[in-house]
């Protein structure tokens, strides 16, 4: 894709949530239900994940960690976001990797140890850039691809979450 087709495709629907910003709020949904043992089956839209415990908690290996899954979201929005800005900036990538990783206390999860949180502690997003771009070119290009990282904004800062339940069969 080059810039101009680009901007064809996202213009009007600039234009659109500047005339009518309600149209640009949109809530995303994620589903799963319980499987089999210590899982759970995600419906992603594309394919069924099943998510379960780490090996460091006492998890096979076979099923996905949430953990690993939010790193992985974190590599495919900042992916998804530098290749659009890029594309935008006409900065042209031969190829470009990226690698997320995050620090873990088991500990934590685990119940072992109060002290030690439950979650990641750090989280490093590293870029692999094969381009002829400049270094201004590039720190403008990972500038901006933090800035419109849906995933990498909402690490940065977290949106108010809340918890909720209600039984199956009843209002």
């Amino acid at each position: 894709m080059n810039p101009e087709t680009l901007r064809a495709l996202q213009a009007p629907l600039k234009e659109r949530y500047r005339d009518t910003p309600e149209a640009a709020l949109v809530t995303l949904r994620a589903q799963g239900r319980l499987g089999d043992g210590v899982s759970c089956r995600i419906e992603t839209g594309k394919a069924l994940v099943e998510a379960g415990l780490h090996p460091a908690t006492g998890g096979s290996g076979q099923a996905a960690c949430s953990g690993d899954m939010l790193l992985e979201a974190l590599v495919a929005c900042a992916g998804v976001t530098l290749n659009a800005v890029a594309t935008a900036l006409g900065i042209e990538l031969r190829d470009a990797t990226l690698q997320a990783e995050g620090d873990l206390d088991f500990r934590g999860t685990l119940g072992v140890a109060k002290e030690a949180p439950v979650g990641f502690r750090n989280i490093r997003l590293n870029f692999t850039l094969d381009t002829d771009a400049s270094e201004e070119q590039l720190a403008t290009l990972l500038r901006l691809t933090e800035r419109y990282c849906v995933v990498y904004q909402t690490l940065a800062h977290p949106p108010a979450l809340a918890v909720s339940r209600k039984r199956a069969g009843r209002d």
